[in-house]
């Protein structure tokens, strides 16, 4: 039997043709959306979701840091919320890997560590080839032009390490981008975990290399993920989106275990108490 011709894909020109998307990632893909019920219910559901939103990003910033106390008072203080929706909020999160409760201490914000980033690493790199594979064999057209879109979206918004609108303005399109490719296996269980890696992952990420001003091989990355995606070159697209993936992780561990990071694992530890000294003896 004659070896299946190999799909080439398309020319970056024609896969950045289309016009710049403005579509932002939704909570509906964590299942943050509303609950169904009366307009007193949804309306403290939308505090809460927005309470999520808003607590999320503090986190995936670094904002408040890996492994620190939330202070439910203080908290909901910061925040402007009441009690009720910030306990909700935390219990979102919690279910999402980005808080932890634990007996008697209360909710702290997850921690990082080497070993919590690499398994992150392998799971993206598994679960989101999987979505990828699936979706480019269901995706229709719309899925295609909507990859196209969000490709043009992405290079199109530059980041400066300085500039922390610019910085929040990539990390928007880039998680619509991951998302976008993936969006078109019709499959909301896979979609969520997904998500939840992405989530995970961007919190390393935003930490720990904010301010180096990005990798300059990201850009050619996602161009050549979205041209094997769009042609339907399933090996091409899916080698190109695990090297990425692995390749990036590599970079983050080497982020977190450089010195560098020692200023942020330690900020983010509990003061210990000191042990008043013991009685003498003689």
């Amino acid at each position: 039997m004659a070896k299946a011709k190999r799909t080439k894909a398309p020319s970056a020109s024609q896969v950045d043709r289309l016009p710049d998307a403005t579509a932002s990632t939704s909570g509906e893909a964590l299942g943050l959306s509303p609950f169904p019920g009366g307009s007193e219910e949804q309306g403290k559901n939308t505090i809460s979701t927005r309470l999520v939103s808003r607590m999320r990003e503090s986190i995936l910033r670094g904002e408040l840091p890996p492994g620190s106390k939330i202070n439910l008072d203080r908290a909901r203080k910061t925040f402007d919320v009441s009690l009720s929706p910030m306990r909700e909020a935390l219990a979102r999160l919690t279910s999402v890997g980005l808080v932890e409760l634990h007996d008697n201490r209360g909710y702290t914000v997850a921690p990082v560590s080497l070993s919590n980033l690499r398994e992150i690493t392998q799971l993206r790199a598994e679960f989101e080839c999987l979505a990828l594979g699936i979706a480019m064999q269901n995706g229709d057209l719309a899925w295609e032009s909507d990859i196209t879109r969000s490709l043009h979206r992405l290079n199109r918004t530059h980041r400066e390490a300085s500039d922390a609108k610019s910085l929040e303005a990539w990390e928007d399109a880039h998680r619509d981008f991951h998302l976008t490719l993936i969006q078109g296996c019709d499959m909301p269980i896979l979609l969520s975990f997904c998500m939840t890696l992405h989530n995970l992952n961007d919190r390393y990420r935003r930490i720990f290399l904010a301010r180096t001003g990005g990798d300059t091989s990201v850009e050619l990355e996602h161009s050549q993920i979205a041209q094997g995606a769009v042609a339907r070159d399933r090996e091409y697209a899916l080698d190109r989106l695990r090297e990425h993936i692995l390749r990036t992780g590599r970079n983050l561990q080497n982020a977190l275990s450089d010195d560098r990071a020692d200023a942020i694992l330690t900020r983010s530890q509990p003061a210990r108490r000191r042990r008043p000294p013991a009685a003498s003896q003689s």
